[in-house]
């Protein structure tokens, strides 16, 4: 707690030694000293007194601005700590993402060539539309997948039949039975599901960071009520007006002053509880299954691989969209006088481990999360601790000393009343600060109606789902972004070993095919090369 300055210190006492008799030792008398009668003060007790009326009102105002001090020094680590965390994590989620998309770009290049650079912006959008979702966009995961699938569907189609005319009307007739053909094999289903869990977990993880960040701030700026501030001005200074500068409050005493000031405060700490309860189960989802970096850096191996579904099958996925939708009219150009560069192929090659950008902030999400757990569960029932940690010896009260040696708001000696408890309603018998308990803070009832909002985010982001997608028609299966379950989200897994967690560890086990199914579906490039595009693709990464 900030003492009274120094200077106003000597003023008093200059006061209170100019109001004796002579011949008395003004040190050793200096609690003895007759000043003034006391009738005056309205704060402090009335009687022997070395302070002006206007000397207690300008305790009053230090006494407001000591408070405020120390509830802002209290909190600073708590702020602080949001502060920070939500600044790493948002910047390891966005590098992360631009990491990936050049990661993909890179491999992309190299593998397919100029077919890729010519349709580069279907990945571009994909992209721009995840880091859209991230940031607090309108985006349905599940539409946007299934459109960016859609998409990639058509312009690999249109390459694949180039002998053809393909209209725009060709092609919305070709993404009606995107469904029933599945070109692009299980890739798509599983890869929703893994990135849709992921996103709504890191996007929500980074919000509920940001919502606790704010409730910080805002509930450390103390409104002190003229209550508080005439109990916090008798605790603190009502002392040195008696000759006792040296004297600190009782720790009872001081309790139940900060207790009164505080109870507004202290009704927020359920509702953190539980969203700091709400916080580390998401984290834990962030560790596990929808663990984001684990989705972001095998998603280039996972496209590919649709990719190469797309080419094994591609003479079947033609034959049955010209039985949909009709024979498209013949191109005015061949194939062969196209060239083979003007369609993708599998020309892969070695692609080392070693030139994956790193990832954000010189860390991991695990090693990142299980910083932010730690945190998070040291903040618990912050708001309801506060009036203890501010009442310690080194900051305001007489700490460990007698009970006759403290400051008990009338004089030196014991602290009777007893300690109340925490919380508006318990104030109504607060024997230091008058408190309204019929008339709750309205700014931090809206602290707690965010807590609660955000609290249900973080619930429904813990079981995959997204609130603001879920179909409210039908609440037990979520028609947007979220998978739809109710208890724990079950595990998609490539293998057959359900115990190998990542439900996002890169599937290289899948069907790769030749370029030849990338060409008209009567033309078809030697087997060697198929099994040349196989080994080199096993041994990628």
């Amino acid at each position: 707690m900030t003492a009274i300055d120094h200077m106003l210190q000597l003023h008093i006492l200059k006061l209170c030694i100019l109001g004796m008799s002579s011949g008395v030792d003004p040190y050793l008398n200096i609690y003895f000293v007759v000043c003034f009668a006391g009738e005056h003060l309205r704060i402090c007790p009335q009687g022997n007194t070395c302070c002006t009326l206007e000397m207690e009102d300008k305790f009053g105002q230090q006494s407001k601005q000591d408070f405020e001090n120390l509830v802002d020094e209290m909190s600073h680590e708590l702020r602080t700590t949001f502060v920070s965390r939500h600044k790493r994590f948002d910047e390891f989620f966005l590098e992360l993402l631009e990491n990936t998309e050049r990661s993909l770009n890179e491999m992309f290049v190299r593998t397919y060539g100029k077919p890729y650079m010519q349709n580069s912006e279907v990945f571009e959008n994909l992209f721009a539309e995840l880091k859209r979702y991230y940031t607090g966009g309108n985006v349905n995961l599940e539409e946007m997948l299934n459109d960016f699938w859609s998409r990639l569907l058509e312009r690999m189609f249109t390459l694949l039949n180039s002998q053809y005319v393909i209209t725009e009307d060709y092609l919305e007739c070709i993404s009606k039975y995107t469904d029933q053909l599945k070109p692009f094999g299980d890739v798509p289903r599983k890869l929703k599901a893994q990135v849709t869990r992921a996103f709504i977990a890191a996007r929500t993880f980074v919000q509920g960071l940001s919502v606790g960040r704010e409730v910080a701030q805002r509930v450390s700026k103390v409104s002190s009520t003229p209550a508080c501030i005439r109990a916090l001005t008798k605790m603190l200074y009502c002392t040195f007006c008696r000759g006792m500068p040296a004297v600190k409050p009782c720790k009872n005493y001081c309790l139940n002053v900060m207790k009164g000031c505080l109870a507004n405060q202290a009704d927020l700490d359920p509702e953190w509880n539980q969203y700091i309860d709400a916080m580390l189960l998401v984290a834990q989802r962030l560790e596990g299954p929808f663990n984001i970096e684990s989705v972001m850096e095998p998603i280039d191996v996972k496209i590919s691989e649709a990719i190469m579904n797309m080419q094994d099958n591609s003479a079947q996925v033609s034959y049955r969209v010209f039985q949909g939708c009709g024979q498209p009219k013949p191109a005015g150009i061949t194939r062969s006088a196209r060239g083979v560069s003007d369609v993708f192929n599998a020309r892969f090659r070695p692609y080392s481990p070693e030139e994956r950008p790193t990832t954000a902030a010189g860390t991991s999400l695990d090693r990142l999360v299980v910083d932010i757990k730690e945190k998070l569960k040291l903040s618990k029932k912050f708001w309801s601790n506060l009036p203890e940690a501010m009442c310690v010896e080194d900051r305001v009260t007489a700490g460990n000393a007698s009970d006759e040696d403290c400051w008990n708001g009338h004089t030196k000696g014991r602290y009777f009343p007893e300690v109340q408890k925490d919380g508006l309603t318990n104030q109504v018998n607060n024997p230091e600060v008058s408190v309204d308990i019929t008339r709750p803070d309205t700014f931090i009832r809206q602290q707690i109606m965010a807590l609660r909002v955000m609290t249900n985010k973080l619930k429904n982001a813990y079981n995959g789902n997204d609130i603001y997608f879920q179909d409210s028609s039908d609440e037990g299966s979520g028609s947007g972004s979220g998978s739809g379950c109710t208890e724990v989200c079950p595990t998609y897994m490539d293998g057959a070993d359900a115990t190998e967690i990542p439900v996002v560890k890169a599937d290289r086990s899948g069907p790769v095919g030749d370029s030849a199914s990338l060409y008209a579906p009567s033309v078809a490039l030697p087997a060697m090369l198929a099994l040349s595009a196989l080994a080199l693709h096993r041994q990628w990464r």
